[in-house]
């Protein structure tokens, strides 16, 4: 019996998926330019040709997987999509943020970890902006309209703690205490 659409469209993302963590832990081992389109392709068992009906390139491939990580995370910033945030949804994206890390740890050590690459860094620095921009934007609304003095650099300082925490917790997930900074973090920066 011949297959579906739905079957198609199931294995076309199947495909895409196994592409895309294969060149994650491929370019977290071997760096981003040690990293051919035909080792990833073979590593992941598909032909090189079949590579580019998923992918234009090497450089659409980690800019897809950086920015589907950043994604993920932007999809708890301001829940109900408004451009405004209350206390509430802000603590829910903290929350959130924590959460997510703690769903997939080995994900993010690799996202991290290519994520860093000065060659990676360079080729999404204008969609990671355009990312980051609006979020960043948002965050300094909330803490202007919370009445602190310098809301830019309390929006920066919450973002880059963030990062942090994450950083230290996909290092050593077994003894850094997540929820704990979490709560603190809630309490130094959402009274």
């Amino acid at each position: 019996m011949p297959r579906t659409e739905e079957q198609y469209k199931d294995i076309r993302e199947q495909r895409r998926a196994i592409i895309k963590d294969t060149a994650m832990e491929m370019f977290a081992e071997k760096g981003f330019a040690g990293t051919s389109i035909s080792s990833i392709a073979k590593k992941a068992g598909i032909s090189k040709g079949l590579m580019y009906n998923y992918f234009t390139n090497k450089e659409d491939l980690i800019k897809t997987i950086i920015l589907d990580g950043f994604n993920i995370v932007v999809e708890v910033f301001d829940a109900n999509k408004d451009g405004k945030l209350t206390r509430e949804e802000l603590i829910f994206f903290v929350k959130e943020t924590s959460n997510i890390l703690k769903a997939n740890v080995s994900f993010w050590r690799l996202y991290f970890i290519v994520m860093m690459q000065a060659d990676v860094i360079k080729l999404i620095e204008n969609e990671f902006m355009d990312f980051l921009m609006p979020l960043l934007t948002t965050l300094i609304k909330y803490f202007e309209n919370q009445g602190v003095e310098n809301p830019e650099a309390h929006a920066r300082l919450l973002g880059a703690t963030l990062d942090g925490i994450s950083l230290n917790y996909v290092v050593d997930p077994e003894h850094f205490p997540i929820d704990e900074v979490t709560d603190l973090i809630i309490d130094k920066f959402l009274k």
